[in-house]
């Protein structure tokens, strides 16, 4: 599993991201604190606080480096 952060600051972003992440058959996680969400449902992002910094949680080693590629503009550096 591999984890990077990234920032979803606009509904925009949001649809943006989650059609770009259901194009892999894999599973990934978005978490906010304490709260861990399934990063492929929308209505479970617009739950989490997207005013800071997400944690996407990579669990298909193949496709890190694709991931990382197709979601470089979300991606911000890690804390």
């Amino acid at each position: 599993m591999k984890s990077i952060y990234i920032t979803l600051n606009s509904i925009e972003k949001v649809k943006q991201f989650v059609n770009t992440i259901n194009t892999y058959d894999s599973e990934f996680d978005l978490s906010s604190g304490r709260y861990i969400i399934d990063a492929k449902s929308i209505m479970g992002i617009f739950s989490l606080d997207l005013s800071a910094p997400l944690r996407l949680d990579i669990y298909n080693d193949d496709y890190e480096e694709a991931v990382k590629n197709a979601l470089k503009e979300f991606i911000v550096p890690s804390n």
